[in-house]
Order: structure tokens, then sequence, then C-alpha cells
């Protein structure tokens, strides 16, 4: 047997581990050798900069106590190599994919206020994520989802409280989202949304607020708190759906506003008024109006 060959074969003993494991250990090798490539970046930079004594003034100092880090790929333990600064001056290694004192990956945090919203309760989190990383989940108790919570909340209220004096839009599209959340004071509640596109094409979210069945006065509370803020003018073009209660609160608070039906709900209104054998025949000689290019307005941004 060639020493090629058995380089290989021995290679493949780690197949007994098993699949997750020899997933884990890999995304473990490449995370330490990508915080490694860190470290040397910030050595090289500093690789000029003498004590008073002739000596580099940045030298490597070891690790930081080893920790786990939840990934989608299962808990990872991760050393962080730390550097001394001779000089004073305060020069400290601080890895941008592992910062300090992070325990979870950004997308297990983004899983997370996901199945709250799917109605998975704070107790049953950690229970629930197991399933995809393995009975090693640590870190999501009861009292660490309280208190993520509790963060959520926060930011939220810091966006809705943001400055929009300088802010431009040049299309809004408006809609009610009803969750179907059933409670005692839910009756009629739905989540009044609003995405705008600035002039140079970039979009983004401008409003997510609390309503009561789409009604005027809702919408109306959601614009006139967009304005209070900052917002001097309304987009040049509203799109939205036939809800009557947005384009009564729009006329009064930005009347120069352009509104237009969306084109996917009135087309959706058409064909259910249709045979079922009809609606791909419709589509086809109407031309379906979201993809023609001169049924929106074209407007201009001065």
């Amino acid at each position: 047997m060639s020493k090629f060959t058995e380089k290989k074969v021995i290679g493949l003993s780690g197949v007994s581990l098993g699949l997750d494991e020899l997933v884990r250990q890999g995304a473990r090798q490449v995370i330490q050798q990508a915080v490694e490539a860190e470290l040397a970046e910030l050595m090289e930079r500093f690789a000029n900069v003498k004590t008073m004594h002739g000596q580099r003034a940045v030298v490597r100092n070891g690790y930081l106590p080893e920790r786990e880090v939840l990934t989608a790929a299962g808990p990872i333990a991760v050393k962080v190599p730390k550097v001394r600064d001779r000089s004073g001056s305060g020069v400290k290694f601080n890895s941008s994919i592992v910062p300090p004192y992070v325990r979870k990956s950004p997308r297990v945090s983004a899983a997370l206020p996901w199945l709250y919203l799917k109605g998975i309760s704070t107790g049953d989190m950690s229970e629930a994520l197991s399933v995809l990383l393995g009975d090693d989940a640590k870190g999501l108790s009861a009292n660490v989802v309280s208190r993520l919570k509790t963060q959520w909340a926060d930011e939220h209220a810091k966006w809705s409280q943001r400055d929009l004096s300088k802010s431009r839009y040049v299309y809004w599209w408006v809609d009610g989202i009803h969750t179907g959340l059933r409670s005692e004071h839910s009756d009629g509640q739905c989540l009044l949304v609003i995405i705008g596109v600035r002039p140079d094409g970039r979009k983004e979210r401008v409003a997510i607020g609390d309503g009561y069945r789409e009604s005027k006065a809702s919408w109306q509370e959601l614009l006139l708190d967009l304005k209070s803020r900052g917002l001097q003018c309304g987009p040049l073009l509203a799109v939205g759906d036939g809800a009557m209660g947005f384009w009564a609160a729009l006329e009064e608070v930005f009347p120069a506003t352009r509104g237009q039906r969306c084109w996917f709900h009135k087309m959706g209104n058409v064909l259910n008024a249709l045979p079922k054998s009809q609606p791909k025949q419709i589509c086809r000689r109407s031309g379906w109006p979201p993809r023609a290019p001169t049924r929106m307005p074209r407007l201009t941004v001065s």
C-alpha cells in the first residue's frame, strides 16, 4: 500500500464519529484558522512598534479560556488567542468572528424570536432547538429567553422612535397583516406595515405598528407618528390594497402622495370571481399587469 493510500485510509477513520460530529470538528477547525488569521493581521500591523529596549511591543500571550459557541452546526468549542502590549498603550485582540462574551451565532439568535412568534413558550425554547442543535445546546434556559425578550422589546422601541428628518421615500408599500393570534384583547388586532423605497433604490422598513381592523384612525395614528418624528413629506406614490382606512388617513396626513391600487390584490379579486379553469388564460390575455413596464407611473425625484 502506498503512502498516499495509507494517509487516505487514516483520514477516513474519523467517519466512525458520525456525520454531525465531523461537521462540528470541521467547523471548529475553520473557525480556529480564521481567528488565527485575524490575529496574524493584528501582529503584522504592529510588527514595527518597538519598546524602548528594542523588543516588539505587541506579542502573543496564550489563549483565553475555551468557551462553547452555539452555532447552526451545534455547540463548538473555540479558543481565542490574546496578546500582551509591552508599551502600555492598551492594544488588545478582539476577534470579529468570535466577539468577546458571544455564546450564540447570529443565525441561532435570529431563530429565537422566530420560534417565540410561532408560539414556542419560553420554557420550551431549549427543547425545540435541541432537535436541530443536539442535546448539548446550552445557554437557552427560560431566564435567558426572558432577558432576550426584554432586549427585543427595547430594540423595537428604540427603532420606533428613530429620527426621520433626513428620510425621503419614492414609493411606499402598505398593508395590514392579521396574525391570527387569539386572546382576550386581540379581536380585530393587526400589524400595520409600511415598506419604503429610497431615491437610491434601497428598501427599508418604515413603520410597524398595532392597528384595529386597518381602520382610518389606526393608520392616521401611525402616519402622524412618522410626521412627528421629522418625516417632512410622504412618498411620491403609495401602493396598497383596497382597505379604505389607509387611503382616507393618507389624504389627511400626506395629501400630495399619489395612490395606486395593488395590482396583485386587484387581479386576485378578479380571478376569484372566475371559474377555476379560466385564471391562466385571463392572466395571459391581460399581460399580467405587474410585469407590464408601462402600468406603473413613471415618477421623477427632484
